[in-house]
């Protein structure tokens, strides 16, 4: 029988599947839902209630999750935010893009961000908002899906085939009726943005609001996020888009550089 934090449950050799299951239930909290219950979770990762309901109870004990004594429902405890408050501090990527990101604020005149990719997606790291009155501003830490929005498909562009023909047999959630989730639209749109290494966005992730990426690398040239500038859709003309494009480009080839890449797209 495998043990991890406190829970037994089937046999595994070396408690990897258990670990699995309390990191993919953890995992469920990175979506836009503040608080969520057992049977939720159980029907998204196809366990038992009783599996998730003894996880769950055992990352209460430890901080991790907590528990509205009304609704019953479970949402991050302190312990979860103080691991994502280090977790931002330390992580390379956004002390190496927050000059990026001043600077091409300062150019476009437009918020600009930097996202990061995690499990099933990628979450917005930091941004620079525009100091105009009518503006975008994005959500810190809330996990989005890659198909959806332009930071995520820079990256999709760029994962390996297999990753992505995984990506586009799954479940392509509209986040907005703007979004695209054909499959077959998406591996051409993947193809041009892995060509032109810009990807673009109208009201897909957000309705009403416009967005340029690129993708950043690491040493190995793999897609470990993105830097994009975005705005109200109504301000973003295509001849803004074509005077942005470069400068995003370029921000994101110096991010990269930076973390060890050799610079320009992978082959």
């Amino acid at each position: 029988m495998a043990t991890v934090a406190g829970i037994v449950t089937g046999a595994s050799s070396d408690g990897t599947e258990s670990s699995g299951r309390v990191a993919d239930v953890l995992l469920q909290f990175l979506g836009g839902a503040p608080s969520l219950g057992v049977s939720a979770i159980a029907r998204e990762l196809g366990l038992s209630k009783a599996v998730v309901h003894r996880i769950m109870r055992s990352l209460v004990d430890r901080g991790l999750l907590q528990v509205d004594p009304e609704t019953r429902a479970y949402g991050l405890g302190p312990a979860a935010v103080a691991l994502g408050a280090r977790a931002l501090r330390d992580a390379k990527l956004r002390p190496t893009a927050l000059p990026e990101l001043r600077e091409l604020q300062k150019l476009t005149g437009e918020t600009t961000t930097v996202s990061v990719r995690v499990p099933e997606g990628r979450v917005y790291l930091d941004q620079v908002v525009s100091e105009k009155e009518i503006r975008m501003t994005v959500e810190l830490g809330r996990r989005y899906p890659l198909h959806a929005g332009s930071s995520g498909r820079a990256i999709m562009a760029f994962l390996p085939p297999s990753e992505q023909e995984v990506l586009l047999a799954g479940d392509l959630e509209p986040l907005t009726p703007d979004t695209i989730i054909d499959a077959g639209t998406l591996r051409s749109v993947l193809r041009t943005v892995r060509a032109t290494g810009i990807a673009e966005s109208g009201g897909e992730r957000q309705l009403g609001a416009a967005s340029l990426a690129a993708p950043i690398f690491d040493l190995d040239g793999r897609p470990i996020g993105a830097l994009s500038v975005c705005g109200p859709l109504s301000r973003i003309t295509d001849d803004l888009r074509a005077h942005f494009a470069p400068l995003v480009t370029r921000s994101a080839d110096t991010v990269s550089r930076a973390l060890g890449w050799e610079g320009g797209l992978p082959e």
